[in-house]
This record gives structure tokens, C-alpha cells and sequence, in this order.
């Protein structure tokens, strides 16, 4: 609680004694003492804790309690905020590692399935060289198809005989004679074909290999080359 200092209360009652004493040396017949004064400018210096009225004391301890009270918000309000900002900058720094990994795990990802399809693009552009298969005079439709199976990787034929079907129905001498193209896969202009063996012309193994060089080369894959043949019907 405030102390409170009744300044005029402290100076009559100092005032009072003096006087009091005054007298009673008058009446006895001697001098004040010099003390006196002294006591009298004492007691007007001096901080008296007076009785404060009821109502007063409340006013008192109501504002000392209010200014605690603004001390402790204050304080819990500083708190509070610093909270605020450490969880902030705790959630900052989460979320940047979890973008970082999310980036490395995408980057991972992507170096994982370039390797795949670069493995794969490989694997299909193993063609088996065309010395393997004993050359002839002529081939069936059959002896045709049996050679494109044992070059053509085995998920990719399917789509490699839709495009012959539609282009030469596996006649390895067919010419279209309007344009010129000719051969299983109809190669335009057909000499493109001997980038693949002399005997283009002749030799359904070298058209074929030539064939799926190109489908591997311009569309990935025979079945990469069979779609964009659906939707426009050549390749």
C-alpha cells in the first residue's frame, strides 16, 4: 500500500506542541529552549503516515492493484509473443526441410525413372544383327513374322504388327506406287532403309531392323509409333 504524507497534519501537530510548551514555560516562568524551533522545523520536514479515510484507502489499493495488474499483462504479453514468434520460426524451419526433401525425393525420382526408360530405350534398340538370319530368295507372310518376332522386343510386337498390318500386310516388297515408299514399314523414300544393311530391298531382317530403329527413334517405341498411327493414320 501507498504511504501517504499528510504534510499540514504533520505541521499543526508539531505547531500544537510547540505552543503547548510555551505556555506551560511561561507559566512556570522560563525560556523555551532553542530545541524548540528545531523540533517545530523537524516535524514540518518530517513524512507523517496519517489515517487515510476508508473510501480513500480503497482508491489507493484499487490504483496499486491496477498498475500490477498492467505490469503482469504486459509481461504475459511479451511472453505470449515471443511464444508466437519461436513456434513460428520453429514452423519455418519444418517446413523448409520438408520442402527440401520433397525436392530431393523429386529429384530422386525423376533420376530413377530417366534411368529406367533410358534402360529400357536401350534394351529395344538391341536389334539382333541381321547376319544371324540365313538369307532367301523369298519369305513368307510366316517366315516373316517369326524373324520380326525375335528382333522386336516381345511387349512392343503387337503394336510393330499393327503398323506392318495397316502399311504392307508384312509384304517385304510391297511399294506404294504414288510415293514410292516401300517395304514392311513402307519407308519413305525407301533407300532411308539401306542405313541398315545393303539388301534392304530384299532382306525382311533388315527392314525390319531399319523399322524399329525408327519407331524407337522419332516415337520411343512401336507402341509409341501405333498410337500417333491411330490418331493420324501414318507414322
Amino acid at each position: 500500500m501507498s504511504r501517504i504524507s499528510v504534510r499540514g497534519f504533520a505541521v499543526a501537530s508539531a505547531t500544537a506542541v510547540t505552543t503547548v510548551g510555551a505556555v506551560v514555560g511561561v507559566a512556570s516562568g522560563s525560556t523555551p529552549a532553542a530545541d524548540d524551533n528545531n523540533f517545530e522545523a523537524t516535524a514540518a520536514d518530517t513524512t507523517l503516515l496519517a489515517d487515510i479515510p476508508a473510501g480513500q484507502q480503497a482508491q489507493v489499493q484499487t490504483a496499486s492493484l491496477t498498475q500490477q495488474a498492467d505490469a503482469q499483462a504486459s509481461a504475459a504479453d511479451a511472453a505470449a509473443k515471443k511464444s508466437v514468434e519461436e513456434a513460428a520460426r520453429i514452423q519455418a524451419a519444418k517446413d523448409a526441410k520438408s520442402k527440401k526433401q520433397a525436392a530431393e525425393d523429386k529429384l530422386e525420382k525423376e533420376r530413377k525413372e530417366k534411368e529406367k526408360k533410358d534402360a529400357e530405350r536401350a534394351s529395344r534398340s538391341e536389334i539382333r544383327s541381321t547376319a544371324s538370319f540365313a538369307q532367301q530368295s523369298s519369305y513368307t507372310v510366316a517366315e516373316v513374322q517369326a524373324i520380326a518376332r525375335q528382333i522386336v522386343p516381345a511387349d512392343q510386337f503387337q503394336c510393330f504388327s499393327n503398323i506392318v498390318n495397316h502399311e504392307s500386310t508384312w509384304n517385304y516388297r510391297a511399294m506404294n506406287p504414288s510415293s514410292g515408299a516401300y517395304g514392311l514399314v513402307q519407308a519413305l523414300p525407301a533407300s532411308k532403309m539401306s542405313s541398315a544393311g545393303a539388301d534392304w530391298q530384299t532382306n525382311p531382317a533388315t527392314q525390319i531392323k531399319w523399322g524399329l530403329s525408327y519407331m524407337n527413334g522419332k516415337y520411343q517405341s512401336p507402341c509409341g509409333a501405333w498410337s500417333f498411327w491411330q490418331a493420324n493414320h501414318w507414322y
